[in-house]
C-alpha cells in the first residue's frame, strides 16, 4: 500500500496516467494537458523538463495544390489535383472565418505556447461531462503538426502512424508543436492550419472549402459559413455535406454549436448568434471537376498532361511527374485558341455525328512555331461504350495518350513530290502512268539500310479498267495518281523520301519506326492529325519545321515563371517549299478537291483516300495556319471500311478524302480564319522549276462524274483519280492509298491515364 501510495506522488507518472487514461477514453486530443493535475504542485515548466521534451525540428513538404490550365488567352480550361486545395495567405481570408475557428478550436491562441494548458484542462472536463468531443483539447499548432505529419505518409500505415492514439506519438507531436512555435508567429501558424485543414466534400484548405460549399473565395465568407466551415473542421467525415441528409444535419449542429461558443467569449452577440442560427446550412453544392475527362477541350488537355508526363525536365520518372502535375500547384498557360476549337467542333458535327462508329479528329497547327491551337474530334472523350465515348486521344499520337492511328493516305505522296523538286524535277517533267505498275526486280526500291524491298509480285493499281496517259509532277500530284508516284519514288530513291518524310516530323503514330516499303509514298504508314498537320506546316512556313507546341509557360507555387519558345529548324529549302505549295494550290482549283473549292485565300492541299477506303484523310494550310483531318473506324479499319457507310445521317457508298474529311477542312478553315489576315504564299521560282499554265495541257473532254469527289480532269479514262469517284463504271477498289498493307486498327496503346480528383480518406 505504502508503494502504491509512493507511486501516486510521482508527478510524471501521474502525467503519464492522464494521458493513458484520455486514449483510453476517446479524448486524446485533451488528453496532453500535462499541467491538470496542478494539485501536485508541479509547474508545466518542471513537467515538460521531467518528461525530457525539447523542441524538434518538423519537416515541411510543400502542400498539395491543384494545377491548373490555361489557354492561350489565360481562361481555365482544366485541372488536376491530388488535394482539391489553393493555398491563400491570411490576409485574403475573412476576419470572421479566422474569429470562428479560433473560438471553437482553441480560443486562447493568441495566449498560449505549442499547448494551452488552460484551455486543454477546460476542453477535457467539458468532453468528459458531455459525453462527447464537444471542444478541441489540442492547441491549432498541435493540429498543424498532424495535418503535416498526416499529408507527409505516402501509405496507408504511414497515415495510420500519423494518427495513432499512442504516448510516444503525442509526445513527438509536442516536440514538433514546440519547434513551430519557435519557428513561426501565431498569424503563420494560423494561416498555414487554414491552408491544411481538410473540411469534408474533398475541400483541402479554407479557399477550397468556401468555394465548395458556398461558391465564393475565403475572403467573403459572412458569420453563417464561416461558423459551418469552422464546425467542419473537427470531425470533417461525420459532416460531410456531400454524404447525405443525415451528415448535413450533423453539420447543422455543429456551426450552431460555434455560433453559441462565439457569443459565450464574446466574439458576437447572442442575438447574433440566434439570427444566426435560424439561417439554413447554405450548402452549396459546386462541383470541381478535376483531369482531362472533366475539361471542355479533353484532347487538347490530354496532350499537356503527357507533354509533362513524358518530359524529364518535370521529373526523373513518370510517377515523380504525375505528383508534380497532381500535388505541383503549377499554372500552365497553353497555345489553345477557343475560337479556331469552336470552329474545328463545329465543322465535325456538321458532318460526323458523335454516335457513328467512324470518328473524324482534326488538329491545327501555326507554321512557323509549331503551336497547336485546337484539337478536336467527333465522338465525345470519356470510358463509356454506351455512350460512344473515346477513351484515348484519337488526335495525337500514343506518346501523348493516342492510339495506333490510321495509315495516311494519298496525303503522304507529298513528301516523295518535295524530294523530287529538291533533287531538281521541274513542274513539266514526267512520265507515262500505267494503270497497273509492278516492281521489275527486289532491286527497285531499296531502304535506308541498303535493303531490297521492292515486291515483284504486287501491282500498284490506279483503277480496276486500267487506263493510262503521260503525267507531270502538277497533273500526277492534281489526280492523285498512283503508278505515277510509285514510279517517281523509284525515281528519286525511297530512301530520299524516307529521310524527306521524317524531315518533315513525320512518325507513326504508335512510335514504331517507319515503315520503309515500296508503297510508303502511298501513305502505308498510321499517323495522327497532329503529325501531319505539323509536316504540312513546312511548306507554309517555307521549309521551317516546328515541333508541336502546347505550352508556351508554366508558373510554379512561388510565381517562378518558365517561358517554353517555339523549336524550329530549316528543313528544306525556301524555294522547294513554294513550289510545293505551288503545286498542291491547285488541288482546290484542277485536281481532287475542285468540287469542294478554296476558301478564298491563299491555300494548298492534298486529300488521302487508302486502299480499299479504310480511313479518309485532308492535309492542307495556308500560309498562316495548317490542319490536318483523319476519318476512320479505330474499332479496326480493315475490318470496319467507309463503304456502303452511313455518317452523319447521310449515306455514302465509298467515302473519299474530299467526301467528308476535305469538307470539314474547308469549313472550319472559313470560320477559324474569319477576319485574318490572309497572307499570300511566296512565288514560285520558275526559273528553276517551270510550270505549266492552263493552256500547257489539251483540255479533258467533259463527262459526267457521280458520287462526291471530283473526276481527275486530265484523263478520259478516270485514271488514277483514287481520291474523287470514278466515272460511274463501277467502284474504284483501289482507291488512291497504299497498294498494299492492311488498315491498322487505330485504337489506344496505353489507357490514356487521366489523373483527376482523388481524394484520400482522412
Amino acid at each position: 500500500m505504502q508503494a502504491q501510495r509512493k507511486d501516486r506522488s510521482n508527478p510524471v507518472l501521474n502525467v503519464l496516467r492522464l494521458v493513458i487514461a484520455g486514449a483510453a477514453a476517446g479524448v486524446l486530443a485533451a488528453a496532453v494537458a500535462l499541467p491538470a493535475i496542478g494539485g501536485a504542485g508541479m509547474s508545466t515548466k518542471t513537467a515538460v523538463e521531467g518528461l525530457n521534451l525539447k523542441p524538434e525540428n518538423l519537416d515541411e513538404p510543400p502542400l498539395p495544390e491543384r494545377t491548373e490550365l490555361f489557354d492561350a488567352d489565360g481562361k481555365q480550361i482544366a485541372q488536376f489535383y491530388f488535394e482539391n486545395r489553393q493555398v491563400v495567405r491570411l490576409d485574403q481570408v475573412a476576419p470572421i472565418m479566422q474569429t470562428a475557428l479560433i473560438a471553437i478550436e482553441d480560443f486562447r491562441f493568441y495566449q498560449h505556447g505549442p499547448i494551452d494548458v488552460e484551455g486543454t484542462a477546460r476542453a477535457l472536463v467539458k468532453n468528459v461531462t458531455s459525453g462527447g468531443v464537444m471542444q478541441g483539447g489540442s492547441s491549432i499548432t498541435q493540429q498543424y503538426v498532424k495535418q503535416v505529419l498526416v499529408n507527409a505518409a505516402e501509405t496507408p500505415e504511414e497515415k495510420a502512424a500519423a494518427i495513432a492514439p499512442t504516448l510516444s506519438r503525442k509526445l513527438s507531436e509536442l516536440r514538433y508543436a514546440m519547434a513551430i512555435e519557435k519557428k513561426y508567429d501565431k498569424n503563420q501558424i494560423l494561416e498555414k492550419y487554414l491552408n491544411i485543414a481538410y473540411f469534408g466534400a474533398g475541400a483541402h484548405g479554407v479557399q477550397a472549402a468556401a468555394k465548395r460549399f458556398f461558391d465564393k473565395p475565403a475572403s467573403k465568407l459572412n458569420l453563417v459559413e464561416a461558423a459551418t466551415l469552422a464546425g467542419a473542421v473537427q470531425n470533417p467525415a461525420r459532416t460531410d455535406p456531400n454524404v447525405g441528409a443525415d451528415a448535413r444535419k450533423r453539420l447543422l449542429e455543429r456551426r450552431n454549436l460555434v455560433l453559441d461558443r462565439m457569443a459565450e467569449i464574446g466574439k458576437i452577440t447572442v442575438q447574433e448568434a440566434a439570427a444566426a442560427k435560424a439561417k439554413k446550412l447554405g450548402w452549396k453544392d459546386v462541383k470541381v471537376p478535376g483531369g482531362c475527362e472533366a475539361s471542355k477541350y479533353p484532347y487538347f488537355c490530354l496532350y499537356v498532361q503527357y507533354e509533362i508526363l513524358n518530359n524529364e525536365d518535370f521529373g526523373k520518372n513518370q510517377e515523380e511527374r504525375r505528383k508534380l502535375l497532381q500535388r505541383g500547384g503549377l499554372r500552365i498557360k497553353t497555345t489553345l485558341d477557343r475560337d479556331m476549337q469552336a470552329a474545328a467542333e463545329k465543322a465535325i458535327k456538321k458532318y460526323v455525328s458523335s454516335k457513328d462508329k467512324p470518328v473524324a479528329s482534326q488538329a491545327m497547327v501555326v507554321p512557323g512555331t509549331g503551336e497547336i491551337k485546337a484539337m478536336a474530334a467527333s465522338r465525345k472523350f470519356g470510358r463509356s461504350k454506351k455512350k460512344n465515348e473515346m477513351s484515348y486521344n484519337i488526335v495525337a499520337d500514343g506518346a501523348h495518350g493516342g492510339g495506333r492511328g490510321f495509315q495516311q493516305g494519298s496525303t503522304a505522296k507529298v513528301y516523295t513530290l518535295a524530294t523530287a523538286l529538291e533533287e531538281g524535277l521541274k513542274y513539266g517533267d514526267g512520265f507515262p502512268a500505267p494503270s497497273g505498275y509492278k516492281a521489275g526486280s527486289y532491286s527497285s526500291f531499296k531502304n535506308c539500310k541498303g535493303q531490297n524491298v521492292g515486291d515483284p509480285s504486287h501491282t500498284v493499281r490506279n483503277s480496276s479498267e486500267g487506263g493510262g496517259g503521260f503525267k507531270t509532277l502538277e497533273s500526277g500530284t492534281w489526280g492523285s495518281v498512283n503508278t505515277f508516284f510509285v514510279k517517281l519514288q523509284q525515281k528519286v530513291g525511297l530512301c530520299d523520301v524516307v529521310k524527306m518524310a521524317k524531315k518533315l516530323g513525320v512518325k507513326r503514330a504508335d512510335g514504331q519506326k517507319l515503315q520503309e516499303v515500296e508503297t510508303f509514298t502511298l501513305g502505308v504508314n498510321e499517323v495522327d492529325p497532329v503529325t501531319i498537320a505539323s509536316s504540312y506546316a513546312v511548306f507554309a512556313s517555307r521549309g521551317q519545321y516546328c515541333r508541336p507546341l502546347a505550352i508556351t509557360e508554366i508558373k510554379d507555387r512561388d510565381g517562378k515563371a518558365k517561358q517554353y519558345k517555339p523549336k524550329c529548324s530549316q528543313v528544306l529549302e525556301e524555294e522547294v517549299a513554294d513550289a510545293v505549295n505551288g503545286i498542291l494550290s491547285g488541288v482546290f482549283t484542277k485536281g481532287t478537291m475542285q468540287d469542294v473549292g478554296g476558301i478564298g485565300r491563299d491555300a494548298a492541299g492534298k486529300t488521302g483516300t487508302t486502299d480499299d477506303y479504310m480511313s479518309a484523310w485532308f492535309s492542307g494550310y495556308t500560309p498562316n495556319l495548317a490542319s490536318a483531318v483523319s476519318l476512320g473506324d479505330p474499332r479496326g479499319t480493315s475490318a470496319h471500311k467507309l463503304i456502303g457507310i452511313t455518317i452523319g445521317g447521310r449515306y455514302y457508298p465509298y467515302v473519299y478524302g474530299s467526301s467528308i474529311s476535305g469538307r470539314i477542312w474547308k469549313d472550319s478553315m472559313l470560320k477559324a480564319l474569319k477576319g485574318v489576315e490572309a497572307p499570300k504564299f511566296a512565288s514560285v521560282d520558275r526559273s528553276r522549276f517551270g510550270g505549266c499554265t492552263d493552256n500547257c495541257a489539251p483540255k479533258p473532254p467533259k463527262k459526267k462524274k457521280d458520287g462526291d469527289g471530283p473526276r481527275d480532269p486530265f484523263d478520259i479514262f478516270d485514271f488514277g483519280n483514287g481520291d474523287g469517284p470514278r466515272d460511274g463504271r463501277g467502284p474504284d477498289r483501289f482507291g488512291d492509298g497504299p497498294g498494299r498493307g492492311r488498315g491498322g486498327d487505330a485504337g489506344p496503346i496505353a489507357p490514356a491515364g487521366d489523373i483527376g480528383p482523388i481524394t484520400p480518406g482522412r
